[in-house]
């Protein structure tokens, strides 16, 4: 089965994060289902050309983190325990770390505090019109 997932050495970020957040996005989403097996550390790491050790960390860290489950000999899949709840904080980390890197990104640019809040309110107000707010 073809990767689904896609690296960029040149992105600055760490090979490891970027498949971390690929598949807690594919999660949050519903792309992949709770149950549903990942490639192998050897597969994932042939398809993206990748050294499997970098596979094998994300693959640790997403364990750590209650995403995925690994069983010797089985391999690696989506934990279907509580999915509903692994499915939301899922989302809340990969919004929170989207968040996290706009605020950065604003705050390198040299906004204050409240021209950032400012801004953020006008995008929620945008995206969240005031009758959802109540809802």
């Amino acid at each position: 089965m073809p990767s689904v997932f896609t690296v960029d050495p040149r992105s600055g970020v760490p090979i490891y994060l970027q498949l971390i957040e690929q598949v807690k996005r594919s999660v949050a989403v519903g792309a992949l289902a709770p149950g549903e097996q990942l490639p192998t550390v050897k597969q994932l790491a042939l398809d993206l050309t990748i050294n499997p050790n970098t596979v094998a960390r994300a693959y640790r860290e997403l364990e750590r983190d209650a995403v995925i489950e690994t069983s010797p000999g089985r391999g690696s899949f989506v934990r279907s325990d509580g999915a509903q709840g692994v499915a939301t904080k899922t989302r809340d980390d990969v919004a929170r770390d989207a968040f996290s890197e706009a605020i950065r990104e604003a705050k390198s640019l040299g906004l204050s505090r409240s021209a950032a809040s400012a801004l953020i309110a006008q995008t929620l107000d945008r995206w969240f019109p005031k009758e959802e707010a109540s809802s």
